[in-house]
Formats: C-alpha cells, sequence, structure tokens
C-alpha cells in the first residue's frame, strides 16, 4: 500500500479559475507519483469569500493557488493566509506586475474578463458552425433559432455576407428566392424581424452572372442564368415579394462591399436591441 499521502490544492478564482486548472494540470505532469485533487470555487468576489475558504485550508494544511486580479483582494489573500499559516501560490499578480511595469501602465484589474472573452470566442464558433448548416436555404426547421435571416436571388451575396455576420457571432440563415417558387412556410412563422431583403440593380446582376459562367467556361451555355430579360423578370418577382412583406428591410447590394451591407445590418439590429432595452425598462419603472 502506498504511504504517500493524498494531498488537496484549493485553487480561487474571480472568473472561472480555468487558467489555475490548465497551469495545475500541466505541473502535476511532473508529480505522477502524487495523489492530489483539486477544489476549484470561481467568482470569488469579496473578503468574507476568501476567509472562509482559507480557514477551511488552515485546517487540512491545504495549498491555495489563486488567479485574482483585484490587487486589493490578493493582497488580503497573503495578509490572512499568513496570519492562518496556509501557503499560496499567486500566478496573475506577478505577471500582472511585469506586465505594468513594461507597458508603463496599470491593468483595469476586471474580474471574469478572460471567461467573458472565452465566451465571445465560442459564441462565434456555434454561430459560424450554425450559419454553415443553414447555408441555401436548408434546415429550415430551426429557422426560429437563427438571430438573422437573408433571402435573396441568385448571386445577391447572401452567402458571403451571412458568414461575415457568423464571424460576429450572429446566427444566419439565408434562403434563395426562386422565381416560380413559393419560400417556405416556416419563413412566415417565425419573427419577422429577423429577415432582412438583399436586391440588386439588373445591370450589375447580369454582369455578375456573366461573369461566373466566364470562369466556369460556360459562356455558350446559358440559359435564363444571365439573360438581360430574364434576370430583370427575376428581380422584378423578387422585389414584388419584398413589396408584400413590409416589415423586410430591404438593402440593394450593388456596388457596396460586403462589410458595408454588414454594417448596415449590424446597426439595425443593435438600434433594435437598444429599442427593446429602452422599452423594457420603460415598463419596469412604471410598474
Amino acid at each position: 500500500m502506498s504511504s504517500v499521502k493524498k494531498v488537496k490544492i484549493i485553487i480561487i478564482s474571480d472568473g472561472t479559475g480555468e487558467t489555475a486548472k490548465a497551469m495545475c494540470r500541466a505541473v502535476m505532469t511532473q508529480f505522477p507519483d502524487r495523489d492530489v485533487f483539486f477544489t476549484r470555487f470561481k467568482n470569488v468576489r469579496s473578503k468574507e469569500q476568501i476567509k472562509s475558504i482559507v480557514d477551511e485550508a488552515a485546517i487540512h494544511h491545504d495549498l491555495i493557488i489563486h488567479t485574482i486580479v483585484t490587487s486589493e483582494l490578493r493582497e488580503y489573500i497573503t495578509e490572512i493566509s499568513r496570519i492562518s499559516h496556509v501557503r499560496t501560490l499567486d500566478l496573475i499578480g506577478p505577471v500582472l506586475t511585469t506586465f505594468s511595469n513594461y507597458f508603463e501602465q496599470e491593468p483595469n484589474s476586471v474580474p471574469g474578463l478572460l471567461h467573458q472573452v472565452n465566451n465571445e470566442y465560442f459564441d462565434r464558433v456555434a454561430a459560424m458552425e450554425f450559419t454553415l448548416n443553414h447555408d441555401d436555404g436548408r434546415n429550415v426547421n430551426t429557422l426560429h433559432l437563427a438571430d438573422v435571416i437573408l433571402v435573396g436571388i441568385s448571386r445577391t451575396s447572401k452567402t458571403p455576407l451571412s458568414v461575415y455576420l457568423s464571424q460576429h457571432g450572429i446566427k444566419v440563415v439565408n434562403i434563395p428566392i426562386i422565381m416560380g417558387q413559393d419560400l417556405p412556410e416556416e419563413l412566415f412563422k417565425i419573427d419577422q424581424r429577423k429577415v432582412f431583403a438583399l436586391t440588386i440593380d439588373p445591370e450589375a446582376l447580369h454582369t455578375i452572372r456573366r461573369n461566373r459562367l466566364t470562369r466556369l467556361g460556360a459562356e455558350q451555355h446559358t440559359g435564363d442564368y444571365a439573360d438581360n430579360s430574364k434576370v430583370s423578370e427575376e428581380i422584378e418577382w423578387a422585389n414584388d415579394i419584398f413589396k408584400k412583406n413590409k416589415r423586410w428591410p430591404v438593402f440593394n447590394v450593388t456596388d457596396k462591399a460586403l462589410e458595408e451591407t454588414a454594417a448596415d445590418i449590424m446597426k439595425l439590429l443593435t438600434m433594435r436591441k437598444n429599442n427593446i432595452f429602452k422599452q423594457e425598462m420603460s415598463e419596469e419603472d412604471t410598474e
């Protein structure tokens, strides 16, 4: 039977504690024969929480490792741990001091920022995955989960615009408008403020489609795809749909950079969000 004593290491963090956890895992690979288990305390933001943890650690002689960015709380941990004879290791303080000296600037000392950044990253990844799975009218059964739904005829930048928006954490579905075919019923069952229509001038669309056929080596087999009259008819068909659905804002993408159209859509989303927030606050004030 092993005579090695099982020990506990306590992780204290004002965020998730993932930084300290990852560091401890890396260190413990150098001590494979040690029997250690970890207890993690997340979102620690007060002296009362810290004192309670340190008091418990003192009973069992546990080691405390912390990543607290607030200098006042770090100093408190040092002070109370000394009094209680508890060993502590500050993983973030020396790093913050070094960077502060190097940049000649005080750190923000805002707790939980790394967790916030990580959440934003995973939100973007989820949005991109969602968007790619809903390209060109696929999976309309989960249309209600989208933040933005783009509708437009072929070659109005639906897919590239969808991908660009998803990189900002926006879940996008794009649905093609095909002349003579009805749009999916699901589109009219969700919040119509999510729907954004894309249109384009006939001359520009004709040029785009003609150039695409040339790149594909199919300029001799255009059919209706790049025919002037058919292009105009297709645009009119789509514009008639937009007129019937007055809640859909229409964006003309003719000669506009992708980023410009995306910025217009995000601006409108922000305005709507702020307006909803103000309305909710106003309703709370009257209660």
